[in-house]
This record gives structure tokens, sequence and C-alpha cells, in this order.
């Protein structure tokens, strides 16, 4: 047993720890843990070089951890402890199953006290996360929540009836309503987020970020622009527009066959297509500040949307074929729409569509909205303008919020400071 989790890095789902101090990061992560997908401590091995050291009086920290865990943790947490013995040494491990919370430190307040995981590291979660986490209670999904702040006149339903025939499809007001594209509230049919995301003719008003930033680098790196387009349409045609800008900045060649040549494109035309659809329909549009961005460069295509996995889903399980829609109106729309096949394959189809073109399987990353900051420790304004895709100005004011939010530390000699930089705080 011990031996499958030092042939593991840590990650999502593990953690080594040479000891049981400080008993607070070990609470975190087992909130962290809970509240993602849950996870494995290992305590008694060196988390850099895995070395198993094992623990001197392991009982002793087995109570304390069950002490910690019941008085820290709410609502009541209790993982499995037990010891186990490798080779002339004890250690304990740690099981924590992933509930429905939200889970927090006591000490800290079920606002500040919320922590997820994020690769090997534990995050604050802030109000979004945490109203997810809510959502997950409800089994409700953000884009089926009426908007309230609109009627039936703030959506384009003309457009929508015209991208439902062209896929054969009737839309009728059964259909709307089967759909979730309206919902009854007080008495009354009001649009729901997701009609407003989909065809809203003011989306704009409500979802500021929901665009696609599209940008074709010269080179390898994001220094220099080639061109660049910001993509703000009723989120179907989005689609086509966005798989338009990639076709004109990618390249075709020839492949010569026995009786033929064919045009072939330099990425396969459907592991494109699922990418950009997988992206659109799997964002997060509860994140304010952050929208769904297309980078092409000289050596690849770079796809990111706001959000991290749906909690309860691991990576590992998406790529599999395990599939847990974030928007489900969205979703469903899409699949009336044949933009989405069947629940669970994209994924699938992207990498046997890469395989078949002879191109390296896709990448596929959670990095969270401050991941870079996870893997370098500190980041410059324009560092993270880039990585956002926004202006040095408009970074710079997300960044204070992170520090006032006391996820982010300032590092520089003022204001002014041309070499000013952001740190994660310690702990987090």
């Amino acid at each position: 047993m011990i031996e499958s989790f030092l042939a593991r890095d840590e990650g999502k789902t593990l953690e080594f720890k040479e000891n049981c101090r400080p008993l607070e990061h070990i609470v975190r992560t087992a909130v962290a843990f809970t509240n993602t997908v849950g996870g494995t401590l290992v305590i008694g091995v060196r988390n850099q070089t895995k070395e198993v050291v094992g623990l001197g009086d392991p009982l002793a920290d087995e109570e304390r951890l069950a002490n910690a865990f019941a008085e820290s943790i709410r609502p009541l947490l209790i993982p499995d402890i037990r010891i186990h013995a490798w080779r002339d040494r004890q250690v304990i491990v740690v099981s924590v199953p992933h509930l429905i919370g939200p889970y927090y430190v006591q000490g800290e307040g079920p606002e500040a006290g919320v922590y997820i995981r994020l690769g090997s590291t534990n995050r604050r979660a802030g109000p979004e996360i945490i109203a997810e986490i809510g959502r997950l209670v409800r089994n409700a999904c953000f884009d089926e929540s009426a908007c309230l702040e609109t009627s039936s006149e703030a959506i384009d339903f003309r457009a929508a009836s015209e991208f439902f025939s062209a896929a054969s499809r009737q839309f009728t007001a059964a259909k709307q309503r089967s759909l979730g594209l309206v919902t009854r509230h007080q008495g009354r049919e009001v649009p729901t987020l997701g009609a407003v995301l989909l065809f809203g003719k003011d989306r704009r008003r409500f979802f500021p970020d929901a665009t696609i930033r599209c940008a074709r680098f010269a080179g390898t790196d994001m220094a220099r622009f080639a061109d660049q387009t910001e993509i703000d349409e009723y989120l179907p045609k989005a689609v086509e527009s966005v798989i338009s800008f990639i076709e004109r900045h990618t390249r075709n060649g020839l492949r010569i066959g026995r009786v033929r040549r064919e045009n072939r494109a330099e990425y396969p035309q459907e592991v494109v297509r699922e990418a950009v659809v997988n992206a659109v329909v799997h964002a997060d549009y509860a994140i304010n500040g952050a929208g769904t961005k297309v980078g092409i460069f000289d050596d690849r295509i770079e796809i990111t949307n706001p959000g991290f996995l749906p909690f309860g889903l691991t990576l590992e399980a998406a790529l599999s074929g395990v599939s847990q829609l974030r928007n489900r109106v969205i979703g469903r729309v899409f699949r009336e729409l044949e933009l989405i096949e069947q629940w669970g394959s994209g994924m699938g189809r992207m990498i046997a569509g890469c395989a078949e073109a002879g191109l390296a399987a896709p990448w596929f990353e959670e990095i969270g909205t401050i991941g870079r900051l996870a893997e370098k420790g500190r980041v410059s304004t324009r560092e993270a303008a880039a990585l956002w895709g926004t202006s040095d100005r408009a970074a710079r004011a997300r960044l204070r919020k992170l520090v006032d939010d006391g996820v982010l530390a300032e590092a520089g000699t003022g204001p002014r400071d041309p070499r000013r930089a952001y740190l994660l705080r310690e702990g987090r």
C-alpha cells in the first residue's frame, strides 16, 4: 500500500508530511480534500524526496490528529486514520472522503476557513467557490438560476429559433422550459442565467467577462501579437467564430494519397472544434474578471477557460469518460444544436483525433486562476496581465484585490517600484 503512494507525486489527491507539525496545515489540507475531491495524507514521509522517515510515537500522533479533526473542522469530519508499517518504520495514512459541505476550519470561520485543493496546494475559497459548493447541496447549477433582473424581452428568441431551425429542431415554448431557458419565479416566467449567456441581447451587462479572447502570437511565447480579437456573440455563434479565427491562423498542407492529393489542416478540425466547445460549455461563468482565452503559437494552441474541475471530479476520471456538467442549460442547448455528440466523450475524441493525425496527445491541466503562482511563487504585474489576457492596469487592480483578500502579499520598495512582485502568503 505505501509503495503505491510513493510511486506517485504529490497532487490534488495526495500529500506527504514528514510529521504532524503544524497541525493547522494538516487540518486545512483535510478541509481542502473533502471540499474538492477527497484525498490522502501520508505522514512520516518527506514531501520533497519521498524518503520514509517514520514516526516516533504513531499512537500519540494518531490521537492528536483525531482530536484536531474533531475539534477544528465543521461540519464534523471523521477521516479514516490508520497506522501502517513500512519496513522497520511506521507511518500514518489519513484518508479523507469527498463530501458536500462547504467544510471549514472552525477557528477561521465559515467564510475565511473554507479551503479547496489546487494541484499540491491548498487555496482559500472565495465567495464564488463557496456559492458553487452550496449549489451542490441543492443539486443546482449556476446557469439554471433565474435572472430576476430581466424579462423574456431580454432574450433574442428569434436568433435562438434560427439556430434550432438550422439543426432541424423545433423551438417551442415547451422546449424552452425543458431546456431550462426559462423558469418560474413568484408566478411568472423569467429567463435563466443560461438563457442570458446563450442568447441574451445585453449579455455584457450581466456577464462582462463572458467573452472569448483570441490571439495569434509571433513565436512560441506571448511577447509579440500578430493578431488578436475579442469575440462577444451568442455562444453557438461564438464557437464558429473562434474556429474560424484558428483556421485563419494555422497552416494547411497537402497529403499525397494513392489516388489524389488531400488538403490537411495543421490541427485536426474535429479536435479543434471539440476543444473550443468543451471550453465554452464547461467555463465557470460565475467567476468575475476571467474569460475564455485562445492563444495560437508557432508550435501549439492553448485554450483556457475560467474555473476548476467540478467538485468531486478528477482530471483522471474526466479523461476516462466520466462527465459532470457545470452548466446544464448550456450543455442541453449545445446537445440540441448537435455541437455536443455524447456526454463525456469529448476528451477521448480529442486524444484519438490527434493520434490519427500523428500528433502528440493534447495536454489537459487544471491551473486555477493563480496557478502560475503555485509554480513560481511570485508574479509581476506584466506577467499576470499576459497570463490573464488583460491590460497592465486591469491586472494590477485584480492583484490588489487578491492582496486585500489575503491571498497575496506585495514585495517591493514602494508603489512605484517597477520590479514590484506579488507572492503567495504563507499557508496558502
